[in-house]
């Protein structure tokens, strides 16, 4: 009876061992591939929005928490509002581990909206982690004949925006479809920048963004009152815009509740990073790991506060699931959402 507790000690003993070993090989083996190394993040937008603002902040920090401390870069690839970028990352980026992406929180909608543009399919690319989740905000020049949504159903204002399949692009058609605004849809500006540009101009009288985009690009603009918010798509009100109505809370028709919130879906995806299809799993855990780590560094965290980047981190384990939860959305939901678009741009 001795010998055999003394031979199961000397079994688990071993076990404990090798299980340990391996962890350490693991973690060793991610730390010798990237060591000397280039890590990219790969952004489908030109430089000075919001796409940008996250991943420089990202990249500044992220390779001291990734193993063997590897260089961490920027590289953009703007078009179809980021959607040849999702093409590239998908199909011919490298699958070992050098390579993420910060791309549009609306992926996965444009999958369901329309499969067969699309040349992605997000439910196969693994997410390591989210800085912060994202909410589209409506703003209009001081000086518009519009200036709330109440003025937009009885006013036509013009209404800038970049490529049609980006979210910032779609909040205009959704609201001229489904809540009846009068906005004459001027799109074809190569940026949310360019189309906010466009709006401090005079050239139009409204365009949207993310809330981040406003609160760090625009701070100057927004305390001058240049710009005033109209609308947010958002579940419930930002704290910061307290008296700015939510695109919920202008219909009481609950189909057009429920295509405008899986419209809005994409905004809890929000800045986040993504690894290609085929990416080695111990690869993955180590960024998800590292990122994780870097949501919690003080260096980071201090730098976000002072460039006033808001930070609002979610596991890539949390934003797969709402990947997932998007993609199997009723196809009621989707077709009602696919003609507001379609008409908010084409009528």
């Amino acid at each position: 009876m001795l010998k055999s507790i003394r031979l199961l000690t000397v079994v688990a003993a071993t076990a404990c061992a090798t299980l340990f070993a391996a962890a350490s090989a693991q973690a060793q083996s991610a730390a010798d591939f990237y060591k000397g190394k280039t890590v990219t993040i790969l952004i489908g937008h030109p430089p000075g929005g919001s796409y940008d603002l996250y991943a420089q902040l990202i990249a500044q920090h992220f390779g001291k928490q990734i193993p063997g401390n590897p260089t961490v870069i920027v590289q953009g690839m703007p078009g179809g509002g980021g959607s040849l970028a999702a093409a590239h990352f998908y199909t011919k980026a490298a699958k070992d581990g050098t390579i993420v992406a910060l791309l549009p929180e609306s992926l996965a909608q444009d999958q369901v909206l329309d499969p067969k543009k699309s040349r992605w399919d997000v439910s196969k690319m693994r997410f390591i982690g989210r800085a912060a989740d994202v909410t589209s905000v409506m703003m209009a020049r001081k000086d518009s004949p519009v200036k709330s949504i109440e003025d937009s159903l009885k006013t036509e204002s013009n209404v800038s925006c970049s490529g049609r399949t980006t979210s910032s692009a779609q909040t205009g058609a959704v609201l001229k479809a489904l809540i009846g605004s009068k906005f004459n849809m001027v799109c074809g500006y190569d940026s949310a920048t360019a189309s906010a540009l466009a709006v401090f101009r005079g050239e139009a009288d409204l365009t949207s963004t993310v809330w981040a985009n406003w609160s760090v690009n625009y701070a100057q603009q927004l305390a001058a009152g240049d710009v005033v918010p109209v609308v947010q798509f958002a579940e419930h009100r930002l704290a910061d815009l307290p008296n700015t109505p939510t695109a919920l809370e202008l219909t009481n028709d609950p189909a057009k509740k429920q295509a405008i919130e899986f419209f809005g879906a994409g905004g809890d995806v929000g800045r986040a990073l993504m690894t290609p299809p085929g990416t080695p799993e111990d690869r993955v855990a180590a960024l998800s790991t590292a990122f994780d780590n870097l949501m919690k560094d003080q260096g980071f965290l201090a730098d976000a506060k002072a460039r006033t980047i808001p930070i609002a981190p979610m596991t890539g384990k949390e934003v797969d699931a709402i990947i997932q939860k998007i993609v199997g959305t009723s196809p009621d939901v989707v077709a009602t959402l696919q003609k507001a678009i379609d008409d908010g741009f084409n009528k």
